[in-house]
């Protein structure tokens, strides 16, 4: 009675078992939620979370690009914005850095993938052997062939599984032939070292970090490619609109000098004050020589920024067309921006990714420092028989094997596990501390920033009042020569004067829209703010 009932349990764990295995089998690893990384007794605060949980690489945009033909096109604001975003080169090849990195968490999965396996051996022996009773020599000839087939899996809880079904023959002239059937199932569970999802799981973890963090890579270079193709555009704008001031400076003076020279030759004015008109002629004829060569420059490196081949299109002529003047309103929300950079700026949340990749090694490095014990249970059934389907019926038999046990092995001193650990802790600390000190640089960058538009801002409304008082100035000088009361000089100061004040007040202007931009940069909005979406890496 007790014989019947070890079998029938026997057999309920085998099939227990079994189940098991083809369950764990069936459920792949992506369905075992990832350990959070604020669950492994660390003392350290949980970073904030980002706007976005999984940054996602630009949208396909369809081509805008400029014709290669003589006649200058319009091309606005966002035109340059849509062809840098489709055609730069750099972005593109940045684009494959988060796929690739998502491969990584893919192939750590791959290890908690169930693997099949088959095995066929064939085994073959002639040999002499001498009778123990007659002392008598007989030739003895062996032939023996096995199959094995079977699954195993190893789990995130630190198991491993393997069940196996096994045949063999033995043949042989001084015996019967006698055939095998063999199902079995080895169970392995880590007890101490290896154990649990947390551990197991880190490298899938860390692999979808990297993959994390290399978004947010490629989310802060396209935010400074943006912000450097709006800058590099607005002062193209300004380098055009310093052309045409000189210009029309050129024809003042021009008209000057030729109204000097009128009164020179009735009389009125003597030959001396020419000079300072030819003088004022020449000053602005050498700084127009020079606005054209920087609107040159800033036009190549727009189209460097904006070509998809710029070699092949570094002459394409283009206009850019977008409103100069913005309305200037002052900076009064601070508070809510620094807020704003703390969840939205790109660096910040990739070293945040990178400060959790350091809390899974520590887990990991901890772990490795423990004794690896194990336990382990193998079962089996066996059918013996003179032929293969007998053999496989017969598992329905008394015969049956099972064996457990534990298996501990450890390092003496363990000096190896130890450094690791000590140096994870160590890394852990210094990018806790990094993540810390780029927390307070984005904070003084948001400051800065804000401090550069309130400036910028200012700068335009004092500056349009000092062009305004230039020309009255000019005005008046003219005036006072006129009658006579001035000289040709004092004008050409007074024209000066203006032509640097048109300069400034433009300037003021490009640079109040480039402080915006550096400040949306700081704070980690531009994407936002000019409507940019990402769309998802895999």
């Amino acid at each position: 009675m007790s014989l019947f009932v070890s079998r029938l349990l026997f057999r309920g764990e085998l099939v227990l078992w079994s189940s098991l295995l083809l369950l764990c089998a069936c459920a792949p690893v992506d369905r075992w939620q990832v350990f959070d990384a604020s669950n492994t007794g660390s003392e350290l605060p949980a970073a904030p979370a980002v706007i976005d949980s999984r940054p996602e690489l630009p949208k396909p945009i369809l081509p805008a690009t400029i014709d290669d033909v003589d006649v200058p096109q319009q091309l606005s604001l966002e035109q340059a914005v849509l062809l840098a975003l489709h055609n730069n080169r750099d972005l593109r090849v940045r684009q494959f850095e988060p796929v690739i990195s998502g491969t990584f968490e893919k192939i750590e999965r791959g290890r908690f993938d169930p693997e099949l396996f088959a095995e066929m051996e064939y085994f073959k022996e002639e040999s002499s052997e001498t009778s123990r009773s007659t002392g008598e020599q007989f030739g003895v000839l062996a032939k023996e062939n096995t199959e094995l087939a079977g699954i195993r899996q190893y789990l995130p809880t630190g198991t491993a599984l393997e069940a196996f079904v096994e045949h063999q023959r033995n043949n042989s002239n001084r015996a019967p032939e006698q055939q095998e059937a063999r199902l079995g199932l080895t169970v392995t569970q880590s007890l101490l070292r290896g154990f649990g999802p947390t551990v197991n799981l880190a490298s899938v973890r860390r692999a979808e970090l990297d993959s994390l963090a290399s978004a947010d890579e490629l989310r802060g270079f396209t935010e400074s490619l943006l912000a450097e193709t709006e800058i590099a555009y607005w002062r193209y704008v300004l380098a055009g609109r310093e052309i045409e001031i000189f210009e029309e400076s050129l024809d003042v003076a021009r008209k000057q000098l030729e109204e000097v020279e009128v009164r020179i030759e009735v009389g009125i004015l003597p030959d001396i004050e020419a000079a300072a008109a030819r003088t004022e002629r020449a000053l602005t004829e050498q700084a127009l020589i020079n606005a054209r060569s920087l609107l040159e420059e800033r036009r190549l490196r727009l189209l460097w920024l904006i070509s998809p081949d710029p070699s092949a299109g570094f002459d394409r002529p283009f206009i850019a067309d977008s409103e100069l003047m913005i309305g200037a309103e002052p900076i009064t929300d601070l508070e809510k921006r620094l807020l704003l950079a703390e969840k939205s700026r790109a660096d910040l949340s990739e070293a945040r990714r990178r400060l959790q990749q350091n809390r899974l090694e520590t887990v990991v490095t901890r772990n490795g420092v423990l004794p690896r014990l194990e336990l382990f249970i193998a079962l089996g059934k066996t059918g013996y028989a003179e032929s293969f389907s007998k053999a496989f019926r017969e598992l329905d038999g008394n015969t049956y094997d099972y064996s457990v046990g534990l298996r501990l092995s450890h390092y003496l001193g363990n000096r190896s596990a130890e450094a690791r650990r000590l140096a994870a802790s160590a890394q852990r600390s210094q990018a806790s501390e990094a993540v810390i000190n780029l927390s307070h640089l984005i904070q003084l960058d948001v400051r800065l920033a804000v401090n550069e538009v309130e400036r910028t801002r200012q700068q335009i409304a004092a500056s349009r009042a000092t062009r305004t008082f230039q020309e009255q100035t000019l005005a008046a000088e003219r005036e006072r020569f006129d009658v006579g009361a001035s000289t040709a000089l004092e004008v050409a100061l007074a024209q000066r004067d203006l032509l640097k004040s048109r300069i400034v007040e433009i300037e003021s202007i490009v640079n109040f829209r480039t402080a915006l931009i550096e400040l949306y940069l700081a704070e980690g909005s531009l994407l936002a703010r000019r409507g940019i979406s990402l769309a998802e890496t895999l």
